[in-house]
């Protein structure tokens, strides 16, 4: 019996899979939608244009609070076995580090997006 569902489902997918390929509209022609996509950048054009140093100052802001995620884990796993007294000034220093951090970068212009 159940050598006979598994033979359906297997003939239903791979019908439906030939019946998509057969009806979908795609064009390889296209040069737009086969082209990569590189962050706003034509790849088309030359490479060697300068690179604009607000693409890697996002990259690197994203970067440092993308680690933030991953060091603040393990302060929720350990939330129950210490103090709390001394999780909540743990966890408030790392906070206020980061908020620093934001501040100064957005005193610095770094979050400004000027064309």
């Amino acid at each position: 019996m159940i050598w006979i569902i598994g033979s359906i489902i297997m003939v239903i997918s791979s019908l439906m899979i030939t019946i998509c390929t057969i009806i979908s509209k795609k064009t390889f022609m296209d040069r737009e939608k086969m082209s990569p996509f590189e962050c706003g950048f034509d790849p088309k054009t030359s490479s060697r244009l300068p690179f604009s140093l607000q693409f890697f100052l996002i990259a690197v802001i994203f970067l440092i609070f993308d680690v933030e995620i991953t060091l603040l884990i393990p302060l929720v796993i350990i939330m129950k076995t210490i103090n709390s007294m001394v999780f909540s000034l743990i966890t408030m220093f790392f906070i206020v580090i980061l908020i620093g951090g934001l501040f100064h970068e957005w005193k610095q212009g770094a979050l400004e997006w000027t064309y």
